[in-house]
């Protein structure tokens, strides 16, 4: 058998992976939805203001249910990160820095890497994103930090850094009334789930740390009730359910299957 004949062909019929083949979308594309995405979310947001006292009322509701529920005080949470200025101001810090960027790098790394999840992901993102924007505006909630209630105090005022104006009224940049759900949560729970579905291997799960840091964090500094992470991870489930996860491919893919029926014959030939 010829040595040209058998080097060609084994590079020709040698396998590209299980990973998905997927044609990566146009970059600029891409950016310019995202962004558009992000605006329409951020201005829509501010819809929900000017909503003060429904979204007390609407508070003491879900600090109600809560309690009827017997779920765990907010509390219990914000008395741990007290015990240390340095874990609070972490914890502070954590909730203003790592929501976004850890979201986009989770987006561009997919992008890169595995294109289909890329999609996949950007899809549940946008429409997770898409139905909480709904319920901020048709449900406007102060969050625990507000409410005299639960005794709870703003950890981000006091110890910093924060990301909020000290009063609702003076925050033109964003909507503090918008608690439930908690897209702090839902997103980094889905960062979670496609980088455990986009990679092999036992520990992909510990990628389950990052929203459970996340929730942790946003009950701990008071800017969240418990019930905002249980309705994302139930709109997050939701989602999930009607937008179809990748799958990967475990065969080769059409042009390296063109290439081995093309190879075939001289192989036989030279063989002969």
């Amino acid at each position: 058998m010829p040595a040209g004949i058998t080097k060609g062909t084994r590079r020709q019929t040698r396998p590209t992976g299980p990973e998905t083949t997927a044609s990566r979308p146009p970059l600029v594309r891409e950016l310019l939805l995202v962004t558009a995405l992000f605006l329409i979310y951020k201005f829509g947001r501010q819809l929900a203001n000017g909503h003060e006292a429904r979204a007390f009322d609407n508070a003491d509701h879900v600090w109600s249910w809560e309690r009827a529920l017997h779920l765990p005080g907010e509390g219990s949470v914000q008395h741990l990160l007290l015990h240390g200025d340095a874990l609070v101001k972490a914890a502070n810090t954590f909730y203003a820095t790592v929501h976004f960027p850890a979201t986009v790098a989770f987006l561009v790394w997919l992008y890169l890497r595995r294109p289909e999840h890329y999609l996949w992901s950007r899809r549940v993102l946008a429409a997770l994103t898409a139905g909480a924007l709904v319920l901020h505006i048709t449900l406007p909630l102060a969050p625990p930090r507000m409410l005299a209630a639960t005794g709870l105090i703003d950890t981000a005022q006091v110890y910093g850094p924060s990301v909020y104006a000290a009063t609702p009224d003076n925050d033109a940049m964003a909507n503090q009334f918008a608690a439930m759900p908690s897209l702090h949560f839902g997103w980094a729970l889905m960062v979670a789930i496609g980088l455990i579905a986009a990679t092999r291997g036992r520990l992909r799960w510990l990628w389950l740390l990052h929203p459970l840091v996340t929730l942790l964090v946003v009950v701990g500094t008071a800017n969240h009730y418990w019930l905002d992470a249980i309705v994302a991870a139930g709109m997050l489930g939701a989602v999930l359910c009607f937008v179809p996860a990748p799958r990967r491919v475990t065969q080769l893919p059409a042009a390296s299957m063109l290439d081995r029926r093309t190879t075939v014959p001289q192989l036989s030939e030279a063989a002969r």
